[in-house]
């Protein structure tokens, strides 16, 4: 979390009466009293720890909107009591089941026309699954006030990309010799290749399903050691919720800049490698789709490339959580920012009186 600090207002020091000399004497010099003493640097002002919400030299006040605003931009929306309550309203709403359950019936009924004109089943499902999920997405942007954690997600790996590189290529030769030795395997491009666009987005859908479970089963025990050292109210409901989101959503980040990363490889070493006569032979066709700006590209080569980057980024998943040294670089940075959040909680809510 950036070290920007929500402003704050310093106490007005009033009239000090023993600063007048008495009637009829030589003046005298004026002793400095002790509001004239500079201030004394403490905790708060420590350079990298910014100041707490609501905390005023030591004395509780009333929170602004700038300590609201906060919480919000470093990817915490729901430390917010009042973002926090509306966002459990729009969970309880009655219409939330009602609108999930019409956007499946709808999408499901534009993936049958659609899977019935272009003779491909598997689109239908697929439909299915893509634009219910980006409705359940849409909702939490909007209605639960959830955007701001993946903005906040979003600016915290691209200010950590010189962090991330390091950590990569420890995983990266492995992987890509493992991936490549599968990518120029007869088998796999016959598998790829031969997979209708509905079922190979389902096994996208699929590997990054399991991605996210994974996550979700081992990112709470690095939760459980964020603010130990700090003397906080415990954290539970959509307040643990958003700390969990936080982290999940910048592990996301970074899994889905490295398969990206490996799609762009295949199309461009398979660009340069294999030509029509190969591809035909490995996909076991008779001629194959190739696109018009490039002679070795085709849609076979982009599905296998497809098919391979999904793999690369569950397989960098199960390594981020489970490697030892990656996870201290990683979850110690991370955990750092997060407890200097708990902590500007408690000072938070003691203003509030909460």
């Amino acid at each position: 979390m950036s070290e920007e600090q929500p402003p704050t207002v310093p106490f007005a020091a009033g009239p000090d009466q023993s600063d007048r000399p008495d009637q009829g004497q030589p003046d005298q010099p004026r002793q400095p009293d002790q509001s004239d003493q500079p201030r004394q640097p403490d905790q708060r002002d420590q350079p990298g720890r910014p100041a707490q919400p609501g905390l005023l030299r030591g004395r509780p006040r009333a929170t602004s909107p700038e300590d609201d605003r906060w919480f919000v931009e470093h990817g915490l929306p729901w430390f917010v009591p009042e973002r926090r309550e509306r966002a459990h309203r729009a969970l309880r709403d009655p219409r939330l089941l009602v609108g999930l359950v019409g956007v499946a019936l709808l999408s499901l009924l534009g993936g049958i026309a659609l899977a019935w004109l272009a003779g491909t089943p598997s689109l239908a499902p697929a439909s299915l699954l893509t634009v219910t999920g980006l409705a359940a997405a849409a909702y939490a942007g909007t209605k639960l006030g959830a955007w701001p954690i993946a903005r906040w997600a979003g600016r915290h790996t691209l200010r950590s990309l010189h962090l991330l590189l390091p950590l990569v290529t420890r995983a990266l030769p492995l992987l890509l010799l493992f991936i490549t030795f599968l990518f120029i395997n007869a088998e796999v491009w016959q598998l790829s290749a031969n997979l209708d666009g509905g079922v190979l987005w389902l096994t996208v859908l699929m590997f990054a399903a399991i991605a996210v479970v994974f996550l979700l089963a081992r990112l709470p025990e690095e939760l459980d050691r964020v603010g130990d050292q700090v003397d906080a109210p415990q954290i539970s409901g959509l307040e643990r919720a958003n700390l969990v989101l936080v982290l999940m959503v910048a592990q996301a980040v970074q899994v889905l800049l490295l398969a990206l990363s490996v799609f762009g490889f295949f199309m461009v070493f398979g660009g340069l490698v294999m030509t029509h006569g190969v591809q035909e032979a490995w996909t076991g066709q008779d001629s194959i789709s190739a696109l018009p700006w490039a002679d070795n590209l085709s849609v076979e080569l982009v599905q296998v490339s497809v098919f391979l980057a999904a793999f690369s980024g569950l397989y960098f998943t199960v390594y981020a959580v489970t490697d030892e040294t990656y996870r201290e670089q990683f979850f110690t940075e991370i955990k750092a920012e997060l407890d200097r959040a708990v902590s500007s909680r408690a000072t938070y809510l003691a203003a509030r009186g909460d």
